[in-house]
């Protein structure tokens, strides 16, 4: 489904919230991510998310951000629901076929058969079967200078569908945490880029703070992938804005109905 579509627009779910998410997909998000990595959802708590992604939009495709490139725990979040992966910390060619190799069903990998919630338990096995390895979305990605260097390698890998820049890891590699500015940040994420342009593969970001004019920019200069904010910095900011807004307002009209006194001339 999402190789579908020219410019992914999504984000990130970290409150474990399945209120949040069904609002979030009803905003008309082409995919939502379930952080399992940075997060305290577990898988049981991660079926339900993708359960009220697909009540809140039948397009939106759930995702997950598995806890690590582990055979055992993403099936399991594939076989709750989710509709594509995006594996941490992927720096090398072996790293991304371990990935495939969890992800797709044989010939193309080792994905362990069993009903789930995604085979409709059961009822629609024959149907997922058909259409799962060629459906479900791969996604790697690349927070460590060392994948950096090995990127032509891992995108050569069959099965891989895109890039994911982790912006926070990447810059802590090079010593330069945060600092995104940084001109040897700002130079490896344009080579990360034009090597996902070269290889015809999809390059994906993260905009941490929800900034339209920020987001636009990444498109403009090749990313398809899009990851706008994430729940809790976007309720986080709502809250703080708001508060501060209409405190200031309380200040201003308490020094408008009460004065400082005149001081008399004696």
């Amino acid at each position: 489904m999402l190789n579908e579509r020219s410019c992914l627009l999504g984000s990130w779910i970290n409150t474990g919230s399945a209120v949040v998410a069904e609002i979030m997909a009803a905003c008309g998000f082409d995919f939502l991510v379930v952080d399992a990595e940075h997060s305290a959802v577990d898988v049981p708590q991660a079926q339900v998310i993708f359960q009220a992604i697909k009540a809140g939009n039948p397009n939106c495709v759930p995702m997950v951000r598995l806890p690590e490139n582990s055979y055992a725990e993403t099936k399991r979040y594939l076989d709750a629901g989710a509709m594509g992966v995006i594996a941490p910390l992927i720096n090398c060619a072996h790293d991304a076929k371990e990935l495939v190799r969890s992800v797709k069903y044989p010939p193309m990998g080792e994905r362990g058969v069993g009903y789930g919630r995604s085979h409709g338990y059961g009822f629609s096995f024959n149907e997922y079967m058909a259409k799962a390895n060629k459906e479900t979305f791969v996604c790697v990605q690349i927070e460590h200078i060392k994948a950096v260097k090995n990127l032509g390698e891992i995108l050569s890998v069959e099965g891989v569908d895109a890039v994911f820049i982790g912006p926070y890891d990447l810059t802590a590699s090079m010593g330069i945490t945060g600092q995104f500015e940084h001109p040897d940040y700002l130079k490896v994420r344009r080579n990360i880029l034009d090597e996902c342009l070269r290889n015809n593969a999809r390059a994906g970001i993260h905009v941490i703070e929800p900034d339209p004019q920020e987001a636009m920019k990444r498109i403009e200069e090749g990313f398809s992938i899009m990851a706008y904010s994430l729940d809790i910095t976007m309720v986080g900011n709502a809250c703080r804005q708001g508060l501060e807004e209409i405190r200031q307002k309380l200040n201003n009209l308490h020094l408008h109905l009460n004065p400082p006194p005149s001081r008399r001339r004696k």
